[in-house]
């Protein structure tokens, strides 16, 4: 029997019992489709997150008030000495460093004639636009005020501003922040949200006022941005003795934004793998239902089976119909996987257009194989029961 032969009988095996075999290939289909799903979602998750973290750079060295180690909440407990104003100028004097941005953050009521809404607020220096890559659209940024008495400007984001003020300007305009009047020198373009946070509806101030405004005698963390070519351990052993010396003792915990990336990376791999095991389940599923139908295929048509041993074919040929039967139903159920995958990645592209979301060919050839090779062990045991029998005997189940 040729090839082309063998594959018209297989179609005509399949064709006679096409209810069977369309649930067989739905279920497998099902099952393939969410191996790529699970590994995609993971994959988008993580190159989405990492995108997320370097939207402002990659340089990037945070450091937070108290010794993890010792403390084990960070900035949140009491440290011996507060992250100062004062540490961010003397850090941005070292060599290497581009900008040093100190952060305080709360949340405040922002009120500007009868509107008001209560927002994020944000304390930071003159460099945190050039260092956070945060374009102006009107006006200008906070400038480079006395360290420990700035004057009180505020800067807007978009849609801060547009709440507040509408289409009218917003330049030289004053609003009340707490309880503290700022005037308003700038509004910056739209930026988008960082990890679900809405960058827009915040509003900048000097870091200073920040820390009277919310009663804080310590910064929450200094962002120091260093130049491109160094690696962040040698910039981290630079700058930790130099702040060691400064503090009396280690104080506060650096974070490198490579650390960081890397242990996301990593949590994001296993949850990736954990989907893609989960998919698997689904995709043995579907085999255990490819190899069922093959069995019942071999006692239903015993007699054909009889009436083709009769003819002249051999163990072999018999037993590799109905492998060639169990490996199409399984190819069959990959490609239509593949379709319903195709179409949920464009439906999630309509939908979340700024989320990634692809497919890694190699994933795809990769269970399609995988798909060929289940189908093929699975109908191994039925393949050898119907190359078993005996022409006679077959002929006899008539």
């Amino acid at each position: 029997m040729g090839f082309k032969d063998l594959l018209i009988w297989v179609k005509t095996s399949l064709m006679s019992q096409k209810l069977r075999a369309g649930l067989t290939i739905a279920g497998f289909a099902t099952g393939m489709a969410a191996v790529v799903l699970m590994n995609s979602i993971g994959e988008s998750l993580r190159m989405y997150v990492l995108q997320e973290f370097t939207q402002f750079g990659s340089n990037i060295i945070a450091i937070t008030p108290g010794k993890t180690e010792t403390f084990g909440m960070g900035g949140l407990l009491k440290t011996v000495r507060p992250l100062t104003l004062a540490d961010g100028v003397y850090l941005n004097k070292q060599k290497h460093i581009d900008f040093v941005v100190p952060v305080v953050a709360g949340n405040a009521k922002v009120k500007a004639h009868n509107r008001g809404r209560y927002i994020d607020i944000i304390g930071v220096n003159s460099h945190a636009d050039k260092a956070w890559k945060l374009e102006i659209a009107q006006g200008k940024f906070l400038p480079n005020d006395e360290l420990k008495s700035p004057r009180s400007f505020a800067v807007l984001g978009s849609t801060l501003k547009q709440e507040l003020f509408g289409n009218s300007t917003a330049l030289g305009k004053f609003i009340h922040v707490g309880s503290q009047r700022f005037k308003v020198i700038g509004v910056l373009a739209k930026k988008g949200q960082f990890m679900g946070q809405d960058l827009d509806d915040v509003v900048y101030i000097p870091a200073a006022t920040a820390l009277q405004l919310f009663n804080r005698n310590s910064l929450m963390e200094l962002d120091i941005f260093y130049q491109p070519g160094l690696t962040a351990k040698e910039v981290v052993a630079q700058i930790k003795p130099k702040l060691i010396n400064r503090h009396g003792l280690e104080d506060f915990t650096i974070i490198t934004q490579d650390d960081m990336l890397s242990s996301m990376d990593k949590i994001l791999f296993i949850i990736k793998m954990a989907g893609a095991a989960l998919g698997m389940i689904s995709l043995l599923v579907g085999s255990v239902g490819i190899a069922t139908i093959m069995t019942i295929t071999v006692t239903e048509r015993t007699s054909e089976i009889g009436l083709l041993r009769a003819l002249g074919c051999s163990e072999s040929q018999v037993k590799r119909m109905f492998l060639t039967e169990a490996v199409c139903l399984a190819v069959v159920s990959g490609f239509i996987g593949y379709l319903l995958v195709f179409s949920l990645m464009l439906f999630a592209k309509m939908a979340l257009p700024t989320v990634p979301v692809d497919i890694n060919i190699m994933v795809l050839i990769g269970v399609l194989l995988i798909s060929a090779l289940i189908g093929l062990i699975a109908g191994i045991y039925p393949a050898k029961n119907a190359s078993r029998l005996t022409p006679i005997d077959a002929l006899r189940e008539e």
